[in-house]
């Protein structure tokens, strides 16, 4: 079922993004045990645990990303999926949910990334995707976009005006609206973050995730919560948010911007209340980087063979700053979320 966060009123496992009140909503579910599937080395390992029907799934699914140490520390590689970004994750149970009730038409706003997901998996699963993306999108996510049949409506402005626009053509044209920013159904494609770092070295102390809507840090923390309500682990990772200056949501606003990490510049994501409390729920808090800090990152990164976009080097950004007040334990975990195009 669907249950609301603000008023607690139950809906049956449909396509719904708010609750008439006007709350986020999340699907609930109650798992015995944690037992994955052994016959699957992808996304499909956990599908006990996703609300769709596997018949729906589309053919080609998100892998698992592997953790890697580097230098002392420990990266989870979330940008090896099939167009780049973990946001396939969501994508790939969002498409299942839309096809379980033959829905083939759909708006999505995006920086790029959420943009790709879906217009591939549209692509491959027979929907048609109307796509708004700012003219001031990075090159190389729109020509990568043009390559994949989405009906691409460019808008003039900044991120939320992108979104405004979509929502404005979802309402005049009556297809559905498919944001990622309050679908339930991403968020559930996401948690499976959480099963894979379960798997792969337990709980760490903390995990360092770059937050702009909050859709990896609230399938993090979903991921986690289910794990703990099974029995299976007895403890939360902190989660700690990692904004880029001048988009904070959930640290101070500051009045320098941070330009290079777009796919996090969301300074009011409707899913706040919720990532404040996965903030609480799990001990972490939030913290921002700036562009030299981001810079910085992304060059280390590189140098290191891990070539992702700058947006993913904010996660490192936050450690390093962490650490340098003395907050960051060392058993932390940094999130590498998308690649560079």
């Amino acid at each position: 079922m669907l249950v609301c966060t603000k008023c607690g009123r139950k809906f049956e496992e449909k396509f719904l993004l708010r609750c008439e009140c006007g709350g986020t909503l999340f699907v609930k579910r109650n798992y015995d045990s944690f037992l994955p599937d052994p016959r699957f080395f992808d996304i499909r390992r956990y599908q006990s645990y996703l609300p769709v029907d596997a018949g729906f799934l589309p053919k080609i699914p998100p892998i698992i990303t592997p953790v890697v140490e580097i230098d002392g520390i420990r990266f989870k590689l979330d940008y090896l999926h099939p167009t780049g970004s973990f946001k396939d994750r969501g994508t790939f149970v969002t498409i299942a949910k839309l096809k379980e009730e033959g829905i083939d038409e759909v708006v999505l706003d995006s920086s790029g990334n959420a943009a790709l997901s879906l217009a591939f998996y549209s692509m491959i699963s027979g929907i048609k995707a109307h796509i708004f993306l700012s003219y001031d999108a990075k090159p190389g996510k729109i020509s990568a976009l043009m390559n994949l049949n989405a009906k691409v409506h460019f808008v003039e402005g900044d991120r939320m005006k992108v979104h405004d626009s979509a929502v404005e053509f979802s309402k005049a044209t009556g297809i559905p609206y498919v944001t990622h920013w309050l679908n339930p159904y991403f968020i559930e494609g996401t948690k499976t973050i959480a099963f894979e770092i379960y798997e792969e070295i337990g709980v760490p102390e903390e995990i360092f995730i770059p937050t702009g809507s909050g859709t990896a840090l609230l399938g993090v923390w979903k991921g986690f919560k289910e794990l703990m309500e099974m029995g299976e682990i007895d403890r939360f990772p902190k989660l700690i948010a990692v904004q880029a200056e001048g988009f904070e949501s959930l640290c101070p606003r500051s009045p320098r911007i941070n330009k290079l990490a777009d796919g996090i510049a969301i300074p009011n994501p409707p899913r706040l209340e919720d990532m404040r409390r996965a903030l609480e729920e799990t001990g972490g808090y939030c913290i921002s980087v700036d562009e030299d800090d981001t810079l910085a990152a992304h060059h280390w990164l590189k140098t290191r063979g891990l070539l992702v976009e700058e947006t993913s080097a904010t996660a490192l950004a936050g450690y390093w700053k962490a650490k340098e007040e003395g907050i960051a334990t060392g058993n932390s975990l940094i999130l590498l979320t998308g690649v560079k195009r």
